[in-house]
């Protein structure tokens, strides 16, 4: 497991068409469900203190909750 190498850009999936086109509502919002569960452990990282264990364009990274602070105040 790598340790703070992240990517200098993050190559966000877009959501196939057929996904979000989805005449069933659950699949439909599924994309966006799934970014909102990230956001919550991203969240609940940073308030314990933890890091969070991902992968990025398939390799995987443990980010722990320091970085994950300097990556949401460069966002905002």
């Amino acid at each position: 497991m790598e340790k703070n190498n992240l990517p200098k850009e993050r190559s966000t999936p877009i959501p196939s068409k057929d996904v979000c086109n989805s005449s069933d509502p659950d699949i439909a919002g599924s994309y966006y469900a799934m970014q909102r569960a990230g956001q919550a452990a991203t969240n609940f990282a940073i308030q314990t203190k933890t890091a969070i264990v991902t992968t990025i364009d398939g390799k995987i990274f443990r980010i722990p909750a320091a970085e994950l602070i300097k990556q949401r105040q460069l966002t905002f």
